[in-house]
């Protein structure tokens, strides 16, 4: 992280505020007010370490740290999945202080008044599958218990498959949690991959072969430069309350019993920052929705190969609205995308197809094509009864809800009709 600051101090806006803030409420209302900033709080009421928040806030801050543009990032990351590099690059601890793991020392935020407590949301988490020893890295909420003790939001996925195998086994399954790692190698822990693929090696695909691997003291596990690593367990058979809550859409999710963390060791660097992810920011969107556009985008692709772009829409919560550009060669095209789109990513909720002239990333650029070229008993499909996401609100406790896809593309043989003459002038 200290790297990629250091690198393009220039093309980034950092406010650094000085004066005296508690852990608890004000420092994430602070945040609030600079959804697209990275902010720097050097002054938590009781702690040694800075907060730092907005490092991955904006596409812009993604694609400096990929070293591409805005609208490669999508292509970017397919690229990095589809062809991983094998990490080289293994050293030792050094230029950390190392302790016994207390979390009282860290300046964990409680962001909002029903919270469970104070949780850490920039925490990623390395496990290694129990038969198969193939290492995993995914980012979680952890919610505080005590000095060495947290409980973990876990989905079916990697890591929770990991864990109910360590289970069945009879044993804990041994972690690590890196927190104020480098942007994309952040992203690179959100990557949908297979789970016999690590995603260190994405992470090094974005580096170009140069990312460096830290050895853990505790156990066998490698994992990146970070301002602060602990070591640790998921204890077998035990669960606590984990939430309220804020998730993606800016509202509670429910308490559930989840698995509790065990920490041995913590690791900090001299100069360690504490990276904090506001719930329901746009820095909490983006890690989370980016990874599943190359999803819609290879679904889509393989119904109409003309595809140019998808982006999942911050004001969607960059996990319920799509966008998707194509260049459209028949009648049926926007529908079958919208098909194609809703089936890629099920917790799609609203699917909108626009020609090339239509900049996705431009929310006034796509209602200006809804606008213009949608007739809708013609152009809007309903799906209702579909699944969905159990984020959405509105939707019933499955996740059950009403789907709605838009082709605001043009009319084929009628283009001039829809030509943008300010464009073309």
């Amino acid at each position: 992280m200290e790297k990629f600051l250091k690198n393009n101090l220039d093309k980034l806006e950092i406010l650094k505020i000085d004066e005296e803030v508690s852990a608890k409420y004000e420092v994430a209302k602070i945040l609030r007010k600079h959804p697209e900033k990275i902010v720097i709080l050097n002054n938590v009421t009781g702690y040694d370490i800075p907060v730092i928040s907005g490092i991955c806030n904006t596409r812009e801050k993604i694609a400096m740290s990929l070293g591409c543009k805005v609208n490669e990032i999508t292509h970017k990351i397919m690229e990095a999945t589809e062809n991983p590099k094998k990490v080289n690059n293994y050293y030792d601890l050094k230029g950390y202080t190392s302790e016994k793991a207390d979390l009282s020392k860290i300046p964990i935020l409680t962001h909002y008044k029903r919270d469970g407590g104070a949780y850490i949301t920039a925490g990623v988490i390395f496990a290694r599958d129990p038969e198969t020893k193939v290492q995993n890295a995914s980012i979680h909420r952890m919610l505080v218990l005590g000095k060495d003790k947290l409980t973990v939001r876990i989905v079916p996925r990697n890591l929770y498959t990991y864990f109910k195998k360590a289970e069945k086994l009879g044993m804990d399954l041994d972690i690590s949690i890196a927190i104020g790692m480098d942007p994309s190698t952040l992203l690179s822990s959100t990557t949908s991959i297979p789970i016999d693929h690590d995603e260190m090696e994405v992470a090094n695909a974005f580096k170009n072969g140069n990312l460096r691997l830290l050895n853990c003291e505790e156990n066998d596990l490698k994992v990146p430069e970070a301002d602060i690593i602990f070591e640790g367990k998921i204890l077998s058979g035990e669960r606590a309350k984990e939430g309220p809550f804020v998730d993606l859409t800016d509202t509670y999710d429910i308490v559930r019993d989840e698995p509790v963390i065990s920490l041995s060791k913590m690791h900090l660097k001299d100069d360690a920052m504490y990276h904090a992810i506001l719930p329901a920011g746009n820095e909490h969107k983006l890690l989370q929705g980016l990874p599943q556009e190359p999803r819609i985008f290879n679904a889509v692709k393989n119904t109409v190969p003309t595809v140019k772009n998808v982006v999942l829409t911050e004001g969607g919560c960059c996990w319920l609205h799509a966008a998707i550009s194509i260049e459209k060669q028949t009648e049926g095209d926007g529908k079958n995308v919208i098909m194609a789109a809703l089936a890629a990513h099920p917790s799609l909720k609203h699917a909108v197809v626009v020609d090339g002239d239509i900049d996705i990333f431009n929310p006034q650029d796509l209602e200006y094509a809804i606008a213009t070229r949608v007739k809708g008993d013609d152009d809007i499909i309903i799906i209702p009864k579909a699944r969905g996401s159990t984020l959405d609100p509105i939707a019933l406790p499955d996740g059950t809800t009403t789907k709605v896809g838009v082709d605001a593309t043009k009319i084929l043989k009628k283009e001039e009709k829809f030509e943008r003459v300010s464009f073309s002038e």
